[in-house]
């Protein structure tokens, strides 16, 4: 007797945040998925905070593998969750949701995304680090930097949340106009500045840094902002953030699908979607 095949289902993967336009993370996953043989989708959504509960809610169903968070919800999603890992936990923030079996976990991959970044980057590892920022993004880069023995750093343009977020991961605060910045090697833009808006800066008045220092910004669209323009005026060596974008990228898809694709995969569809100016659906 001949048995009819079951239909088959992709399997889908998102990401929520808002704004999502400007994602490049459909053009890395579907890259990884096409090099996997997996048949799997992945959609960029604009999502505001009020419709974050329902669209988590939504990762729950059959074929679907699970979401990365961004602006604004990486802090907020975790009360959405069944489960956090211990380093979501730490962070309290989490990037990446785990669906398995109904139940929802969550992750953080911006931390070692980060790390693999700055080490691919040749980053200095003694002298001050300096995180700017006080979101999620800087609260994953300031529990990397210590969890590898970095001297950390924060720099927020409220202070009181810098003292927050120092007094609960390490480090220590400071306002932008008191920090030692001649002592600084890492200067790590964690904060939203610069985020499609290229003549922007975290810093409008750019800080005499060690001469060693390397400047990294999280920030990569534009690729080339008001920060790592002044760094480069300044002599320094500077690195937007598509190296953690990759990085980040391929351990979610790897907690999603199990399967580890290099992150070289990832990084060619970064350059050809940066060549063509490809837009995220």
């Amino acid at each position: 007797m001949n048995v009819p095949d079951r239909p088959h289902t992709p399997q889908h993967a998102y990401l929520f945040a808002d704004p999502a336009a400007h994602s490049l993370s459909p053009q890395m996953h579907r890259a990884a998925f096409a090099h996997a043989g997996i048949d799997g989708e992945y959609t960029a959504r604009r999502v505001g905070a009020a419709g974050l509960p329902e669209a988590v809610a939504g990762l729950r169903q059959p074929g679907v593998l699970g979401a990365n968070l961004s602006l604004p919800h990486k802090e907020s999603v975790p009360a959405l969750l069944d489960d956090l890992t211990p380093a979501a936990r730490a962070i309290g923030a989490v990037n990446t949701v785990i669906h398995s079996g109904g139940r929802l976990r969550g992750d953080n991959t911006d931390a070692p995304g980060l790390l693999a970044a700055l080490a691919d980057a040749d980053a200095p590892t003694g002298g001050l680090s300096v995180v700017l920022g006080a979101g999620g993004a800087a609260r994953a880069a300031v529990y990397a930097l210590r969890q590898a023995g970095h001297d950390v750093l924060v720099v927020n343009r409220t202070h009181a949340r810098a003292q927050a977020l120092a007094a609960e991961l390490g480090g220590r605060a400071a306002w932008p106009e008191t920090a030692p910045w001649s002592a600084v090697t890492l200067l790590v833009n964690a904060s939203s500045a610069g985020l499609d808006a290229p003549d922007d800066s975290p810093l409008p008045t750019f800080p005499p840094l060690d001469p060693r220092a390397l400047v990294y910004d999280m920030v990569y669209r534009p690729a080339e902002t008001r920060l790592l323009r002044d760094a480069r005026a300044a002599g320094l060596r500077a690195e937007n953030g598509l190296g953690m974008l990759a990085h980040q990228a391929r351990l979610a898809f790897t907690a999603w699908t199990g399967a580890d694709v290099p992150v070289a995969v990832f990084l060619e569809a970064l350059k050809v979607a940066e060549a063509t100016g490809d837009p995220a659906p």
